[in-house]
């Protein structure tokens, strides 16, 4: 039997990221802020056609998992990502899915 480190914590932690990002709308919202977007909430639910109440939603699941910032500039809160390596988990999720 290997003697190997597993840390659990960190674990159950990537998996409940990774249970965050599984949602077609919440990839496309880490998709429009790749390459270091910061976005309003305006900008993202006009650019993905959705309800403001529904980009609100996915925006709020997304930051309390610790995937996305935000700052208020003004009346407007901008959201960004926290780590831009986040777009290459659904890079290599894509690349997995290619025939």
């Amino acid at each position: 039997m290997s003697n190997i480190d597993i840390n659990i914590q960190k674990l159950e932690l990537a998996a409940s990221k990774l249970r965050a990002m599984s949602h077609p709308m919440r990839i496309a919202i880490i998709d429009l802020l790749a390459d270091g977007n910061n976005l309003s909430v305006t900008e993202i639910y006009k650019s993905l056609d959705i309800e403001q109440a529904t980009a609100s939603h996915h925006l709020n699941i997304l930051k309390n998992k610790g995937l996305l910032e935000s700052k208020r500039e003004g009346k407007k809160i901008y959201y960004f990502l926290k780590s831009v390596k986040l777009t290459e988990v659904i890079e290599c999720i894509n690349r997995c899915n290619e025939n």
